[in-house]
């Protein structure tokens, strides 16, 4: 792969990236200004989430019939379009409906650079590529976090679809064909999840996927209604688990080459539980400022781990296991948004609670869930 390609394609990350995590601190915004509350402004989290999840899982198979970059170049240019009319939404539901798109036409984007990276890159380089792409998508998810302490939430959206749209230009003259493989559409899941390693692995990403994203998109409301935060506050503080997670993404890639897959990943499981605990605890600005660097590398600590481990798996399985990272990790965070939402109505200690123990009933049983003897 071309220096050149990886770039865009890094680009293009971080474009998709720049308001995912942003969203979730904007929540008491778009609620103040909508008239909601702010557990029904919320619901843009997985109204992204699950639309994202299962459109991804089209994308592994399609490009086996259709050239990536044909598929890449509609897509992004309609995801761009999405974030202007999210920028330009007059109420909720406008929102809702411009969240939607946005996760359906942004679900393409992670399953071709992981089918590139297997296909395309040496095994001992892998993790390296995996690294520096989640490190770009964190930066860009890092920008959009902190201007959301700074600007109007409208703008978080209106910037990634200006920026879009000059990259989509550069993707038309620079992006090369990626047109391999010849004939039907093929959909291999099945297949795919009869092996036990890829079934194994996916098990893992599913439990930590839903937890993960349980908590981490209501930390907003949480910080808003329990600490009373206002929106600076409330995006630097999450900002940080987007910058811990640059590090996290480019240092668990060399963790992943150097100290194996497995080792990577029981390192983030720990932090993420020694997080989740201490959320629990009402603690001062400060303290949870060192809670969400934690949980930010315990996260992008498994994500490097397993993700790198994706790229491990046999050449036939490639497309389909591409396909269902973003499928399962963006379904399983939209579920866990959804449970969450329910358990933080009922009280925000109850809700980490809950998901802490999750927390460690997985870091339990991680070596059996993933076949390590």
């Amino acid at each position: 792969m071309k220096k050149s390609t990886f770039l865009i394609l890094c680009l293009e990350g971080a474009v998709l990236s720049f308001n995912v995590a942003a969203c979730a601190a904007l929540i008491p915004s778009i609620s103040r200004d909508f008239l909601v509350e702010q557990f029904a402004a919320g619901r843009i989290i997985w109204l992204y989430m699950i639309p994202y999840g299962v459109a991804a899982l089209a994308y592994g198979p399609l490009v086996r019939l259709i050239d990536a970059k044909k598929v890449e170049l509609v897509c992004f240019f309609l995801f761009s379009l999405a974030n202007l009319l999210a920028g330009l939404s007059r109420g909720i539901q406008s929102l809702y409906i411009a969240r939607f798109l946005m996760g359906v036409f942004g679900a393409s984007v992670i399953p071709l650079i992981l089918i590139l990276i297997a296909k395309h890159a040496a095994q001992e380089r892998r993790g390296r590529m995996v690294g520096v792409f989640f490190g770009a998508t964190f930066i860009a998810s890092l920008l959009g976090l902190f201007l959301s302490g700074l600007l109007s939430w409208r703008l978080i959206f209106l910037i990634p679809a200006i920026a879009g749209f000059i990259l989509w230009v550069f993707m038309c003259l620079a992006l090369p064909s990626f047109k391999e493989d010849k004939g039907a559409v093929k959909v291999n899941y099945l297949a795919a999840l009869k092996d036990r390693v890829v079934l194994s692995i996916f098990t893992y990403i599913f439990f930590i996927s839903l937890i993960y994203h349980g908590i981490q998109q209501w930390l907003g409301v949480y910080f808003s209604v329990q600490i009373g935060l206002g929106q600076f506050f409330i995006s630097m503080l999450i900002t940080l688990t987007s910058l811990s997670g640059v590090f996290g993404e480019v240092i668990g890639g060399h963790f992943a080459d150097s100290l194996g897959r497995f080792k990577t990943i029981e390192f983030g499981i720990i932090m993420m539980i020694v997080s989740a605990l201490l959320l629990i605890i009402k603690l001062p600005v400060i303290i949870l400022a060192l809670v969400m660097i934690v949980w930010g590398l315990g996260w992008t600590f498994n994500h490097a781990g397993l993700s790198t481990s994706l790229t491990d798996l046999p050449r036939e399985f490639v497309n389909e296991a591409a396909s269902l990272n973003s499928g399962v990790r963006f379904i399983a965070g939209g579920l866990g948004a959804v449970i969450a939402g329910t358990l933080m109505r009922r009280g925000f200690v109850f809700g980490f609670s809950f998901f802490a123990v999750f927390l460690i009933i997985l870091a339990i049983s991680a070596r059996r869930i993933l076949l390590i003897k």
